[in-house]
């Protein structure tokens, strides 16, 4: 019996720090693994300070994996957010989080604080899609 999952490494995506697939699909769900703030190409380089220009890192990263399998942010139902010092990140990066989403189509999130992550990043961001029919 053959198995509709489908395991995405999209060219041009962040390489992976761990041993996963940057996102896997099912019956039209896709499961996008957390983004780090790091440079696609370049995974030696420090990630950037703050936490405003490493979410703009990894909402973008996301949207890289995104178009790897022809979806968009328009497609994202859930987000999981994961900041370490999230009591001084937490309204910052909600407002860079807004520009990426209109008002009238946010997805459903939940937002961790975390003691670490990967890299000594501040955030890292996971997504939950639906393909369109």
């Amino acid at each position: 019996m053959a198995r509709d999952i489908l395991f995405h490494l999209v060219s041009g995506a962040p390489e992976q720090v761990g041993p996963f697939s940057h996102a896997t699909e099912a019956g039209g769900w896709v499961f996008v693994t957390g983004q780090m703030p790091t440079f696609p190409g370049e995974p030696d380089r420090p990630v950037p300070e703050g936490i405003e220009a490493q979410t703009r890192l990894v909402i973008d990263n996301l949207s890289k994996v995104l178009a790897g399998i022809g979806l968009g942010l328009e497609d994202v139902v859930r987000t999981g957010a994961y900041l370490t010092r999230f009591e001084e990140d937490y309204p910052v990066f909600n407002r860079i989080y807004r520009e990426y989403f209109p008002a009238d189509r946010l997805p459903a999130r939940t937002c961790i604080g975390v003691t670490a992550l990967a890299k000594g990043a501040l955030v890292e961001v996971d997504f939950i899609c639906r393909r369109p029919a």
